[in-house]
């Protein structure tokens, strides 16, 4: 048995409650178990709407933990785990203070969880995650010429991958999602004309951002799942293409949002509803791929 705590603002007081390890379940699904109003949206690790803190009671029997990709990638966004975190989580298996609700194990310990209750800014609108509001991508742009250099970066390195996949697709003969990627590439490229266009005058080799300016040497819409792996089924490529896309997308939103500069803003505005339209296209594409497999009738075994 565990005894977990929680605590926040939205509660008249802290409450306790007792959780069985051995049953996996998460943070979050205790507290729906006991009405504990801990704020939550997808429940996939994708919102970021059920951040919390936690702090364990007899830090000498921590528990080893498995730390996915995914929770890691986005408390990165938020500024929610410093890098000796991630290294003690790579390296001894070793919890971060803060997590996500919703991908966090409860264990045979017993713990605290602080949340922040109503104070936790919801999505805004369908292709913003709560994670965009706190992501800056590690830089502050400050001058037009600079946003053009990353925007330059951001695109050559997207057409790149989308030339990748859709090349790995056109190996298994998956040619209908290899041209939706080579689609993909093309748009990339056309925003890699503009910019490159609008930066006519400058001299991009000194604008261009070096790779280690990129959290996790990475531009936003390159994924760790694009590096090519010879079974990617179309479904699993087309996600992984969203996942770029996405980020891609929340990059150019949390310029918008937090320069100063009005013509950075304008400029961003609109890099911003074309990605939109790429991820809405992707999550169409999805859909149907989804709807596909379910409905497929199964061929009988020879």
């Amino acid at each position: 048995m565990a005894n977990v705590t929680f605590s926040s603002p939205s509660l008249s007081r802290d409450i306790t409650v007792y959780a069985i390890a051995g049953d996996r379940g998460t943070i979050l699904g205790v507290a729906k178990a006991h009405k504990i109003p801990i704020p939550f949206d997808c429940q996939d690790g994708e919102c970021g709407s059920c951040l919390v803190e936690v702090s364990h009671f007899n830090p000498k029997t921590k528990y080893a933990i498995a730390l996915t990709e995914k929770e890691k990638e986005l408390l990165k966004q938020l500024g929610k785990i410093s890098k000796a975190e991630i290294e003690n989580a790579e390296v001894n298996d070793m919890p971060p203070h803060y997590r996500l609700a919703c991908q966090c194990f409860v264990r045979n310990e017993d713990i605290l969880v602080k949340f922040k209750g109503d104070e936790t800014v919801p999505p805004a609108g369908p292709h913003i995650t709560h994670a965009v509001k706190h992501y800056t991508g590690g830089v502050e742009i400050a001058t037009l010429d600079e946003f053009l250099g990353y925007a330059v970066k951001v695109e050559e390195d997207a057409a790149l991958h989308f030339d990748i996949i859709a090349a790995k697709m056109e190996e298994h003969g998956n040619t209908e999602v290899a041209a939706l990627f080579r689609q993909l590439a093309g748009f990339s490229r056309l925003h890699l004309a503009e910019a490159k266009s609008r930066a006519a005058n400058i001299d991009l080799s000194k604008v261009i951002p070096p790779d280690y300016a990129w959290p996790d040497h990475e531009t936003p819409e390159r994924t760790s799942l694009w590096a090519g792996d010879a079974a990617l089924s179309r479904l699993d490529a087309l996600k992984a293409a969203l996942e770029g896309e996405k980020r891609g997308y929340e990059f150019y939103v949390s310029i918008a949002a937090k320069t100063k500069v009005p013509e950075i803003a304008a400029m961003a505005k609109e890099f911003v509803k074309e990605e939109a339209e790429h991820v809405r296209l992707l999550e169409a594409w999805i859909t149907r791929e989804e709807w596909l497999q379910k409905t497929a009738v199964p061929q009988p075994v020879n």
